[in-house]
């Protein structure tokens, strides 16, 4: 009788010694390009993206965005309040980057972003799927449409909507639980510089106790001025979990960060509350 083992004569349905061969070599490959892609996403996207940058004094506007900025929607520019201070003080009014008059209602401001979701802006659908989330300017909270637009805005290449459908997903929230793919969507994000989608990437690895990769992470996005990691950091460092010369390292990136970031008519607008 034939060894059961020679080729040919394998039971039914086992895979022969090439299939397991070649089985192997394809888990090797996939071994290596989970690796090389790993690399790229701790090599990649230490810049902040352009459009987190002010369109008039092209600076980096602060963390976190939303609360350093005037968005325009009428062009989907978001301004930093130094820049914006500084035109109403020269009494100018209206969108300082294409001069567009303000709308004077939520109905008006509503019809501006829809006319740009029409038109193909992938801001002004993350935008709007940004008020269907919230239910803000009149509408109903509805989360399903939120991530339909957002959906949209991703493949439109918006690194906000990557983010937003990452935390959706990761969570569960008004979609079907998937982490490895929300994770995916912060990949996305923060390999274009994306502050918030790097930041979340650590708090995934540190959810899965990988708080050496957490840590990684985290410095990464402290030197982008992001205040919050940089805490997050200090407290592994205080329970021993991050070191001291990583914590050093965030510490200083960060400082330079906000330095970088600093502007007289910024620092003006934080005084007065603008």
């Amino acid at each position: 009788m034939e060894p059961v083992d020679s080729p040919g004569n394998e039971p039914a349905g086992a895979p022969a010694q090439n299939e397991v061969a070649a089985a192997a070599g394809a888990d090797d490959r996939s071994a290596a390009e989970v690796a090389r892609y790993s690399e790229r996403l701790l090599n990649e996207g230490h810049e902040r993206w352009e459009g987190d940058r002010c369109p008039i004094c092209y600076l980096y506007i602060g963390l976190p965005v939303d609360k350093h900025v005037k968005m325009n929607i009428c062009c989907m520019k978001r301004v930093c309040n130094g820049c914006s201070l500084a035109a109403r003080q020269r009494g100018l009014r209206g969108c300082l980057f294409c001069r567009t008059p303000r709308p004077s209602d939520e109905a008006s401001t509503l019809a501006m972003i829809q006319k740009r979701v029409r038109k193909g802006d992938a801001a002004a659908i993350n935008h709007l799927g940004n008020k269907h989330y919230n239910g803000q300017l009149g509408l109903t909270k509805d989360v399903p449409r939120a991530f339909e637009l957002w959906t949209e805005a991703a493949e439109l290449g918006s690194v906000d909507a990557h983010s937003n459908l990452g935390a959706l997903y990761y969570i569960g929230d008004g979609v079907e639980e998937d982490k490895p793919r929300g994770i995916r969507h912060w990949q996305q994000a923060a390999m274009k510089g994306h502050v918030s989608g790097r930041y979340f990437l650590g708090v995934a690895e540190f959810n899965k106790g990988n708080h050496g990769l957490a840590v990684q992470h985290w410095v990464i996005c402290a030197k982008m001025g992001c205040e919050k990691s940089l805490n997050d950091i200090k407290e592994m460092f205080m329970e021993g979990q991050a070191t001291k010369a990583q914590y050093a390292e965030a510490l200083r990136g960060f400082g330079d960060a906000v330095e970088e970031m600093k502007s007289h008519h910024r620092e003006e607008a934080k005084r007065l509350g603008f």
